[in-house]
């Protein structure tokens, strides 16, 4: 894997650094750019003094940290126009905050019943392993969180959150998120997943991680190794534009598809980093190219310090319009706004039903060619009266029978209890039969 011109200057830049180190994700967290003037060294540009001044007055309230890997994708060419930097440098913009925007927009705090833990779905949790972020994302959803102290919650705490999923059956599937979950130690990961996996009643687990965009380093074959053991597993990961999709990033997650990890990207419509249907366009593409679906397009969330990135919604049925039927379905992210107050997700689509009547509706398709569907004049359930409360119908849910013998192997089989095979037509039975 080669080093692009800006790593490598970068590496010139630096003191005490190697190759192997640069490769090495505990040495990228250590070395995070924290300061302007270390972020101006290692690019080697000079912010104007009205740009130093702003850049105080906004790490007082959300500070910076950068991942040196995540640096050197800044096109130092024209780096306030560039997509890295908007996502990663503050902004002044960030201290405008409106009469609309919230601390906690998404009421995570509200809804959670143990520390750590946020149960909003009827059959799913959000369970907060980590307050550990590689990098500070300008665009977060918890910037009320940036800037707190980083720390790992010990066995004691997390242990509260699993014990909480353990005594409630309904839950099937368990998001862990954070911070970022691939933070912790492989150790203590496999620790907590194992205590998930051991739980009959959690069905699926699933990740969140921003790794693979700002430190793809972090995706060992080792960290790769403690994942499997635990499947069913799934990983949600966050890139918000084709640029971030670097050969490094393309390499762990051929390694995370290699080893049977189902994968998903959730981003955020930013003013002036995505919000063109061509670059949303590319994005998914270059994700389902290499193995990962577009999963969610989410509106940017009503928090503090985010009003700058945020666009009409009409931006995103923009994007959605040039999606469907010009691509194909499984590159179309489904759209939603995170309901304020925490409504949970709301899909927003495009509008295709035009109208209908008693027996016959109206469509409209990608091109505006408009047709109808013709229903049918009358729909009567065949064997279902609806009254689900009391079914007693065998609705064959569970997994088909694969052990059914059939013939002479039924005979032969210790788990069919037939002990012999009578033709239909035979007079004897058929007799028998009349008698009984």
């Amino acid at each position: 894997m080669t080093l692009s011109k800006s790593q490598t200057r970068i590496i010139n830049a630096m003191d005490d650094v190697s190759l192997s180190n640069w490769r090495d994700w505990r040495w990228q967290i250590r070395h995070c750019i924290r300061d302007l003037e270390t972020f101006e060294d290692l690019l080697g540009i000079e912010l104007s003094e009205g740009q130093r001044k702003a850049f105080s007055k906004t790490v007082e309230k959300f500070p910076m940290s950068i991942t040196p890997y995540y640096l050197s994708l800044i096109s130092v060419e024209d780096y306030e126009n560039d997509p890295v930097f908007k996502q990663s440098f503050p902004s002044p913009a960030e201290l405008q905050v409106t009469r609309y925007d919230m601390s906690d927009p998404l009421s995570e705090d509200k809804d959670s019943p143990v520390e750590g833990v946020t149960h909003r779905y009827p059959d799913r949790v959000l369970l907060l392993v980590s307050n550990v972020c590689s990098m500070y994302c300008r665009h977060c959803t918890r910037k009320r969180r940036v800037g707190d102290r980083d720390f790992i919650p010990d066995k004691e705490t997390i242990g509260k959150g699993i014990d909480y999923i353990r005594r409630t059956p309904q839950v099937r599937d368990v998001l862990m998120s954070g911070g970022d979950p691939f933070l912790l130690s492989d150790e203590y990961l496999d620790w907590i997943l194992s205590e998930l996996r051991a739980i009959d009643h959690v069905e699926v687990i699933r990740i969140g991680t921003r790794t693979p965009v700002v430190l793809p380093y972090r995706i060992t074959e080792n960290l790769v190794n403690v994942l499997k053991k635990h499947h069913p597993l799934w990983i949600n990961t966050h890139f918000n534009h084709p640029c971030e999709l670097t050969e490094s990033s393309r390499a762990v997650l051929a390694r995370l598809a290699d080893a049977g990890i189902p994968l998903g990207n959730q981003s955020v419509l930013l003013a002036g980093v995505n919000d063109c249907p061509r670059i949303m366009r590319k994005l998914v593409h270059k994700l389902a190219y290499n193995r990962v679906r577009p999963y969610y397009l989410y509106q940017c969330d009503l928090s503090e310090g985010l009003s700058h990135f945020r666009t009409p919604i009409g931006k995103g049925i923009e994007i959605l319009e040039s999606l469907i039927g010009h691509t194909s379905g499984f590159c179309v992210p489904t759209y939603v706004i995170d309901a304020p107050g925490g409504g949970g997700k709301i899909p927003v689509m495009p509008n295709y039903l035009v109208s209908w009547s008693t027996n016959k509706v109206v469509l409209r398709n990608y091109e505006g060619v408009i047709c109808s569907y013709k229903e049918p004049d009358s729909y009567e359930p065949y064997f279902c009266d609806r009254d689900c409360e009391k079914c007693d119908l065998q609705l064959k849910l569970d997994d088909a029978d694969e052990q059914k013998a059939l013939g002479i192997e039924k005979l032969l089989a210790d788990h069919d209890r037939t002990i012999a095979l009578v033709p239909a037509t035979n007079e004897r039975l058929s007799r028998r039969n009349n008698d009984e």
